[in-house]
Formats: C-alpha cells, structure tokens, sequence
C-alpha cells in the first residue's frame, strides 16, 4: 500500500463525498479517483479492498465532524451550566451541517454496517470510543448531569441531527432551536 498521508486524506475526503451523494452502491475506487481528481487507478494503491476504504472512512468521518481545539478551550473557560450545554448542542448541529456530507456518510456507513460485521465491528469501536470520551469530556469538565443524562442527549440529538440534514422542513429552524433547548431542559 503506498504511504503518501495527504494524498490518502484526499481520497477519503473524496470517498466520504461520494458515499454521501451516492450511497454506499456508488462508492467505488473509480467514483473516489473521480471525486479526488487523480488518475484512474490511484485509490487501489491506497486501499486493500473496498472493505478497508470503508472502514478507513469510517475512523475519518469523526475527524472532519469532531470540535476545533479552541471549542474545548472555550468550554474548559466556561462557566458550566445548562446555558452551556443548550450552547454546545446549537454548535453541534451547526457543525454538522456544515459538513453535511460528513454525517450523511456517518449515516451510509451505519446502514452498511449492518451488512457487513467487520465494519460494524471497526463502527462500534470507533462510535463507542467517542461517546466514552463525550462522557468522559462532560464529567470530566463539571458540565451539568451524569453518564444518562449524555448518552441520552446523544441519542436525542443524532435523532434530531438525522431528521435536520435528510429532512429539514419536518422541523423548522425557529422549532428546531426551541427543541434543542427543551431536550437539554429536560434531559
């Protein structure tokens, strides 16, 4: 496998594009040298298998979709209260849908795990390391609430997330904002 980092970053930016306008059907190594613009040929020198391009764009997706450094120092800065939270949730799906591409793949990824058990295993890990350090993160820095209070706010808003990016006039953005304060509110 050839080890050129930037250009392997390229191609899975480019997959993580393709998987979110074409589904997982559409991603092939053609399709992800198409998006990236190099030659024919190229993502096969970087990838053992369509399996392992899967699986490298499910650890990268978190990379695009994960908070700038700044954002955790502005937190660690904060007074934490509830305010805070309703705060971060606002941010969260801001983030989101600024990289919109992002989650839809999250969310291609997701349903192709289900049929394919090394991705769900390599999903679960990664998934399941991120919500640790959520809790982690959330506890760790005194914010408001305990490990069922975060995971159920993690639930609620990759609910909310999901219905935002596939289906935006379900809830409109004045309600959406409302809601995300009464999720926090509540939970």
């Amino acid at each position: 496998m050839t080890r050129n980092p930037a250009r392997r970053t390229a191609l899975v930016d480019a997959a993580v594009e393709v998987l979110a306008r074409e589904g997982a059907r559409g991603l092939t190594f053609r399709a992800v040298d198409a998006e990236a613009g190099v030659p024919a040929g190229t993502a096969s020198n970087y990838f053992a298998n369509r399996d392992d391009l899967l699986r490298q764009v499910g650890e990268h997706v978190h990379v695009r979709v994960r908070p700038a450094p700044e954002v955790f120092a502005r937190i660690e800065r904060a007074r934490k209260d509830k305010a805070l939270v309703v705060r971060l949730m606002h941010e969260l799906v801001d983030r989101l849908a600024q990289d919109r591409a992002g989650y839809l793949a999250l969310l291609e990824l997701r349903l192709e795990a289900t049929r394919r058990p090394a991705l769900r295993a390599a999903l679960t890990r990664t998934i399941g390391e991120n919500l640790a350090e959520n809790v982690r993160f959330h506890l760790g820095t005194g914010l408001p609430g305990d490990r069922t209070t975060v995971v159920a706010l993690y639930l609620a808003m990759s609910g909310l997330v999901v219905e935002h990016l596939t289906l935006p006039d379900v809830i409109p953005g004045p309600e959406l904002d409302e809601l995300i304060t009464a999720l926090v509110d509540r939970l």
